[in-house]
């Protein structure tokens, strides 16, 4: 073999080695290519799983949580058993066929002043931030009487959809049933700045946030009694029931609303008087000397 041969096949050599490691290193990148996309695939596919699980536990969740309502609705309309509920129950303190008769105060007292709220209102939580520690002091003064009525309609408001403004008022039938001290304090601490949810927010639906929030209150902290009620939906129907008196209440359109002796009471604007100067001065100016 003369040089230029041997020259000749080490460049074809050289050449045929360089094809190949183009070759190798083509397949190496193409590797390494199906490796991540399979890894991101992979990863979606979990987080897609993920998340139709998560979807799917919260949808079963308010699913299961409409239907205890839906049962509660047929055992507040007369059936005698619905699902898990056994019998109509309502809270002691309570008055009237069905205890939706909330009243707190003496019941001599010449004036009653009737107060509408919805437990997810943010406005009705500003209202009581605002103006609760003066009722409670009028009611012990004897001033009058406050008669309380609590809507849910929030709960089927289509963007806020849920069950939290039921759920609250359940616990507080669970609390009025130990005594209406324990349901004022309860009623503070729902509409309290750093306790009340955002309007959007349905974190009354839940049981446990519920009874955690209650043991800052002296009489329902560790109280069995109370956690199985609400645990239980023991007042539910009774909920389902009060939320009808206060639709079937004449010239109440909205909340926080107000009445003196059945008139009621609102601001130019045509709303309930929220800053204290102005609640005092319009409800003690109606209140009968």
């Amino acid at each position: 073999m003369s040089k230029r041969n041997s020259q000749e096949a080490k460049r074809v050599a050289r050449e045929r080695l360089r094809l190949e490691r183009e070759k190798q290193a083509k397949r190496e990148k193409m590797r390494r290519q199906l490796t991540v996309a399979a890894a991101v695939v992979g990863a979606l596919a979990l987080i897609g799983g993920a998340g139709f699980a998560v979807n799917q536990m919260m949808k079963d969740d308010t699913s299961e949580a409409q239907k205890h309502w839906d049962d509660a609705e047929k055992v507040a309309e007369g059936e005698k058993t619905a699902g898990r509920y056994t019998s109509y129950e309502k809270p002691d303190n309570t008055a009237g066929k069905q205890g939706v008769d909330i009243v707190i105060g003496e019941k001599d007292a010449k004036n009653t002043v009737t107060i509408y709220e919805d437990m997810r209102c943010p406005v009705c939580a500003s209202f009581e931030q605002a103006n609760g520690e003066t009722v409670s002091k009028d009611i012990d003064d004897g001033k009058y009487k406050a008669e309380y009525v609590f809507g849910t309609f929030l709960d089927d408001a289509e963007a806020i959809a849920g069950t939290g403004s039921r759920n609250a008022l359940s616990a507080l039938g669970a609390a009025l049933n130990e005594s209406p001290e324990a349901f004022m304090e309860l009623k503070k601490i729902f509409y309290s700045k750093d306790k009340h949810p955002e309007e959007r927010s349905d974190d009354f639906g839940d049981d446990g946030n519920l009874i955690e929030l209650a043991q800052g209150v002296e009489e329902l902290k560790g109280n069995k009694a109370f956690e199985k009620a609400v645990k239980n939906g023991t007042y539910d129907p009774w909920a389902v029931n009060m939320d009808k008196k206060f639709e079937a209440a004449k010239d109440v359109t909205g909340t926080p609303s107000l009445k003196v002796n059945g008139k009621k009471i609102e601001t130019g604007q045509g709303t309930a008087p929220m800053a204290p100067q102005q609640f005092e001065q319009m409800v003690h100016g109606a209140l009968e000397k």
